[in-house]
């Protein structure tokens, strides 16, 4: 097997199912060296269970591909080491970090437990930290050491995270974060040959299909050439080239991808302004200045990046 990705070692947290898996076996089909790492739990990170992973790497290895299971805790901090060490063990190295693992606790604010919120937390925005901080770990190592890096960190937000959602203040809040966290490892990391992307996808997958957004796609046909537009082998394209070499200038940016679309989306920027000469605003005055900035500025997005109507 050959492609753009010859030779790259590549983990893939929670590869073993929906857009996971078709990552795994998209980059296996560039030649790449995958860890296929999942818990193999439930949607809301229930059980444990290595049948997925095993499976994924049972496809790839049946296609001439090399590949590993995994089935550690990207919530744990030494067990995350263990999953890039495991990389770095059996393939002599590592290039690529995908963290794509990730569980649903959907609830109304107003009834969302502690629990409900931390465990989302823990595995979507902790998980991403504690498995690239340990891949920068190595990175940091070899550029010490005089050798050259061309790592990829490629994390997986949400429009849940960059637009908001209803019911999803736990994971919003983590995918927003992960969208902050890849403009900081992109500043701080570059000088050690290593870039930072992230995708906000959406597809149908188990952790989709039973959303409200996502019923009346789970009815649609393929077309006649196989192509359904809720795919997860939609979005797999981008992150195996962003993993490649071929992507070295592109670093800092969050893409929204689903179907046949991919978008760059535009960041957090300071809108409409009010200034007083000399002195500050009294409470009083802004009665008369805060609305009509609000009313200047573009309004909130739904969840496909358009303006609310």
């Amino acid at each position: 097997m050959s492609g753009m990705c010859e030779g790259r070692v590549v983990i893939i947290t929670g590869g073993g199912r929906g857009i996971g898996r078709e990552h795994a076996l998209a980059f296996a089909r560039e030649g790449a060296r995958v860890v296929v790492n999942d818990l193999g739990g439930s949607v809301d990170g229930a059980g444990a269970d290595v049948g997925p992973a095993q499976q994924v790497v049972d496809e790839i290895r049946g296609m001439g591909g090399e590949a590993i299971a995994n089935t550690d805790s990207v919530t744990d901090y030494a067990a995350a080491e263990r999953i890039v060490r495991a990389a770095i063990d059996t393939f002599g190295g590592l290039d690529v970090v995908v963290n794509n693992a990730g569980i649903l606790r959907d609830r109304m604010f107003v009834n969302m437990t502690e629990e409900e919120f931390d465990s989302v937390i823990a595995v979507h925005l902790r998980g991403t930290f504690a498995v690239t901080r340990h891949a920068v770990d190595y990175w940091r190592a070899r550029a010490k050491a005089g050798e050259i890096n061309d790592a990829r960190i490629i994390s997986t937000s949400s429009p849940s995270g960059i637009f908001g959602n209803i019911g999803q203040a736990n994971y919003a809040a983590a995918k927003a974060g992960i969208a902050a966290m890849t403009i900081v490892f992109a500043d701080e990391l570059g000088r050690l040959g290593v870039t930072a992307n992230a995708i906000a996808p959406v597809a149908l997958t188990r952790m989709t299909e039973g959303l409200p957004l996502f019923a009346e796609m789970s009815g649609v046909e393929a077309n006649e050439q196989g192509y359904h537009p809720m795919d997860p082998a939609n979005i797999s394209p981008l992150v195996v080239w962003l993993g490649s070499p071929l992507s070295a200038g592109v670093t800092g940016r969050v893409f929204t991808v689903t179907g046949n679309e991919i978008g760059v989306a535009e960041p957090w920027v300071k809108g409409p302004v009010a200034t007083k000469d000399g002195a500050r605003w009294s409470p009083a005055e802004l009665t008369d200045v805060v609305p009509g900035l609000v009313a200047d500025a573009r309004g909130n997005s739904d969840m496909f990046g358009n303006p609310r109507s």
